[in-house]
């Protein structure tokens, strides 16, 4: 794995950041060549954004080499564009006064806010020197209103406390603006490993994270402060990285190299359907058609070399008119439409399939079938009424007698009814997720807008993006099928189950943004979603 490639995986607590920045100065790099350095990869980051949106056409090309300093006031563009820099005690606020000195001498008006009296050394030198220059300093926000962008590096990781007054309400003021904010690091007021709002916070509209991935940026809770997410590397050695996290990474971002790495591509040129993998599908009813369906369009996209579905016999007309290529089984139903029992072809068991999924569109009335499959020797995923049924079994006793695989794919609902008795989801997922999975040895896939996934063993693998058009109904099932395919193509192929799974999960939320930007996020219905999933891979 390359540099770049692992960097990008990299995920971090504040605490990890702490001793993995100790160690750069322990090994000589002076605090002070370092601020230089990351404030200065993030002027020219400050500088692109303003040009690629159109907001300010500044006097000096931003591609490096940047030309030596010249005086803002020979420049006509110079008043044209005012940018304010927030600026706190610690060296968050150095780096945003390096910042500020830089974008001065490239032709930018600037002006700081800084409301505290007492500041780090380096970062009061650093102001110090901003203002013998001649930019102004200013004690309360409403000195800047009129200007046009800010830069936020008030705190740093690492913040504990909520955020107090004078403080808070300048926060606050500036969020009511709307005026675009660059965050450097993390949005000041987010809790850098839970991504919580610490009494308030700074709405940015871009976030430049120094380093390593803060685990925060990646937890639902910050979503709507961090706008655009990305990540300035100032070249951390691999050996400090290592020291503290070990070569095996316990939390890492999904990336597109990573999770096309883990496809079952490219085929072997000989071949047969059966050695690219068997999956049964266990779905739907007469209530919940859709769901059956839905589950197989996204196993058909998995590329799944043959796929099984089995559903309540008053379906089986409508699957086959769908999914002509699916050998589909009709099963007795319940006087509720659910499946009664599961009546596999001749000479077949369920040890014969590579993978079963089972769930969307059940029922609870089809609880016999989930203790038949809970039984099988085959990797197993189960979602929707299949998570249902498990918890009124008894989630974690009934997994820990299970001898094969199980993925769960809960939503944070189901979740809290599977594991009642561990921490809420919703105020660290990462913590919950890793839980969830240690007890009742299955991997656990956690849906939300980033989507957590951990094994048994305690790693982690989070999906950096995603869009709010999958918030609809049937999309969940989508996913069931695709991962249920992938699995068992995986299965054949010694590919690690949770690795796929993380792919999975990756390539459905492709999808989705895909499709959300040729249709809108309103126009991004479920059975639209299957459409999309190949064209990912493109």
């Amino acid at each position: 794995m390359g540099r770049q490639e692992l960097i990008s995986q990299v995920v971090v607590t504040a605490q990890q950041m702490r001793d993995i920045e100790e160690r750069i100065f322990a090994g000589g790099m002076p605090i002070a060549a370092l601020m230089e350095k990351v404030a200065g990869l993030i002027a020219n980051r400050i500088q692109r954004i303003t040009v690629e949106e159109n907001t300010y056409s500044p006097p000096f090309s931003p591609s490096p080499p940047l030309p030596l300093p010249q005086s803002p006031v020979s420049s006509p563009q110079s008043l044209s564009f005012r940018i304010g820099i927030l600026v706190g005690p610690g060296h968050n606020g150095g780096d945003a006064l390096v910042v500020a000195r830089e974008l001065y001498f490239r032709g930018y008006e600037i002006g700081i806010y800084c409301p505290f009296s007492k500041l780090k050394e380096l970062t009061s030198q650093h102001l110090q020197y901003a203002q013998s220059i001649g930019i102004p300093c200013y004690s309360s926000i409403e000195q800047l209103a009129d200007y046009h962008l800010f830069v936020d590096g008030l705190f740093g990781f690492g913040l504990e406390r909520a955020i107090a007054d004078p403080i808070a309400t300048t926060i606050n003021r500036l969020n009511e603006w709307h005026k675009p904010i660059i965050a450097i690091d993390l949005p000041s007021g987010l809790h850098t490993d839970t991504g919580e709002v610490l009494g308030t916070a700074v709405r940015a509209t871009h976030t430049l994270c120094l380093g390593l991935w803060k685990l925060g940026l990646l937890q639902d809770h910050a979503l709507d402060y961090i706008g655009k997410a990305e990540l300035i590397d100032f070249d951390i050695p691999l050996a400090d990285i290592h020291a503290i996290l070990g070569k095996s990474l316990s939390i890492k971002r999904i990336t597109r190299t990573t999770a096309l790495s883990t496809l079952p591509l490219p085929r072997p040129p000989v071949t047969y359907k059966y050695k690219e993998g068997h999956l049964l599908l266990i779905c739907g009813s007469r209530r919940y058609s859709g769901g059956a369906l839905l589950t197989g369009l996204g196993a058909r996209a998995s590329g799944v070399g043959m796929l099984s579905i089995a559903v309540p016999e008053s379906l089986k007309s409508i699957m086959v008119a769908q999914l002509p290529e699916a050998l589909i089984i009709g099963c007795p139903e319940t006087e509720s439409g659910a499946i009664a029992q599961l009546q596999l072809p001749e000479n077949t068991d369920l040890s014969k399939f590579n993978a079963i999924a089972c769930g969307p569109g059940l029922t609870r009335d089809a609880n016999p079938i989930l203790q038949e499959v809970l039984d099988s020797t085959a990797p197993l995923v189960l979602d929707a009424d299949g998570l249902n049924i498990l918890a009124d079994m008894g989630t974690i006793p009934t997994l820990q007698k299970r001898q094969a695989p199980t993925i769960l794919t809960p939503h944070a609902g189901e979740f809290k009814r599977l594991f009642p008795d561990i921490s809420d989801p919703n105020r660290d997922r990462v913590k919950g997720v890793k839980e969830a999975a240690a007890q009742s040895t299955a991997v656990v896939l956690l849906k939300g807008a980033r989507t957590a996934i951990a094994n048994p063993q305690g790693t982690v693998w989070l999906n950096p993006e995603s869009t709010p058009a999958l918030a609809r109904g049937g999309s969940g099932d989508v996913l069931t099928g695709l991962l249920g395919g992938l699995i068992a193509q995986a299965s054949s192929k010694n590919i690690f189950i949770e690795d796929i799974t993380a792919t999975a999960a990756w390539w459905h939320s492709q999808a989705g943004i895909l499709a959300a930007q040729e249709r809108t996020e309103l126009g991004v219905d479920a059975h639209t979603l299957t459409q999309y999933l190949i064209q990912v891979l493109r």
